[in-house]
């Protein structure tokens, strides 16, 4: 059932095209403030350049939109949001750096990564000085609110800070330590981890706190952005095998990093003992062993195995139960543009460009 379907509720998910304009809407205001909070005068050697390389390349801004419209829907201020926007979108940049570093990824949003073009030392940097100045926006839109809702701020930014962490810490634990025997429960576990929690609950929780003055619960919205995250990983986890020009990843990258996604935990529990082994032996091997041909053998097992089909429909269920719990979390509020793009973030996973 869609949330436009739900009994009793009077918010109904936007389309495809109405989300893609809300979403350009907000993703417009917060280049605004990222061009006013990334610009240094004179600008630094080495530095500045790169920490304004991927907040330039674009990218979809879903984070920016979700705090801008919870904050909107809870009766809040576009510019307040918009600087908390910028501050969420300055912070994923910098951690996209390092993100990539851990990964060896070569690809981001469509060009060659930033250690790629400038080495290992000055992406670190980069990355370091992008997730400081992502402090100056957040403060900024906190200052007129008062102490309290500060302080909830604060409450929420580092748990999310400590959950991305030990997310990011479980993936390249088992990646780096070739940790094999995991299940489907250890893979949710990491992504609500590793993505919903800074993807959707934190933004989530940062726009209600900021509209609502801290007068809202945020946890009203946790189980929400944990199924929307979830099921956004995953299908990005498909994406990456089927990359398209519109993807701006590495085709198959998940698979020459070893990533440990849902589609690989699935392979190996349903693969044959021959398959298993010559899998397990990949997984052994560095990324510079693992060869294109044994990638793509992979990818193919995965498709012969039925894992791409049990990754759709365990994603397909995760968006199912997001539409369920948003009409808990947002639940009795007035009707808004903003909320419906809320509500069709579950079908926007899927339905993505």
């Amino acid at each position: 059932m869609s949330v436009a379907e739900a009994p009793g509720h009077s918010f109904a998910a936007a389309p495809l095209a109405a989300m893609t304009r809300t979403m350009a809407a907000y993703a417009s205001a917060t280049r605004i403030e990222l061009q006013r909070y990334l610009s240094a005068e004179p600008p630094a050697p080495y530095l500045d350049d790169l920490v304004a390389d991927y907040p330039a390349r674009g990218g979809k801004m879903l984070r920016p939109a979700i705090c801008i419209a919870s904050a909107r829907v809870f009766s809040g201020d576009l510019d307040s949001a918009a600087r908390c926007a910028a501050a969420i979108e300055i912070l994923h940049n910098g951690l996209l750096i390092h993100d990539d570093i851990q990964d060896r990824s070569e690809l981001r949003r469509g060009g060659p990564t930033l250690h790629a073009m400038h080495g290992v030392p000055l992406a670190i940097n980069a990355g370091d000085a992008l997730m400081f100045a992502a402090l100056r926006p957040l403060i900024d839109a906190l200052r007129p609110l008062g102490a309290g809702v500060a302080d909830s701020v604060m409450d929420v930014t580092l748990n999310m800070a400590r959950q991305t962490a030990e997310g990011q810490a479980l993936e390249l634990g088992w990646r780096d330590r070739n940790i094999t025997a995991l299940s489907e429960a250890d893979y949710l576990r990491m992504a609500l981890k590793k993505t919903a929690w800074m993807g959707m609950i934190w933004p989530a929780q940062l726009g209600l706190i900021l509209g609502s003055r801290a007068a809202a619960d945020p946890e009203r919205v946790v189980r929400w952005g944990y199924f929307l995250g979830v099921a956004f990983q995953i299908e990005d986890d498909l994406r990456n095998l089927s990359a398209d020009a519109t993807y701006g990843k590495e085709l198959n990258g998940d698979l020459f990093e070893a990533k440990r996604t849902l589609l690989l935990i699935h392979v190996r529990t349903v693969c044959n003992e021959r398959e298993r082994a010559r899998l397990d032996a990949f997984l052994a091997q560095s990324r510079d062993q693992r060869s294109p041909e044994d990638v793509l053998w992979l990818a193919r097992l995965m498709k012969r195995r039925g894992s791409m089909e049990y990754a759709r429909s365990v994603a397909a269920a995760l968006g199912g139960a997001a539409t369920h719990e948003f009409t808990l979390a947002f639940g009795g509020l007035p009707p808004s543009e903003d909320l419906d793009f809320l509500a069709g973030l579950a079908n926007w996973v899927f339905e993505r460009p």
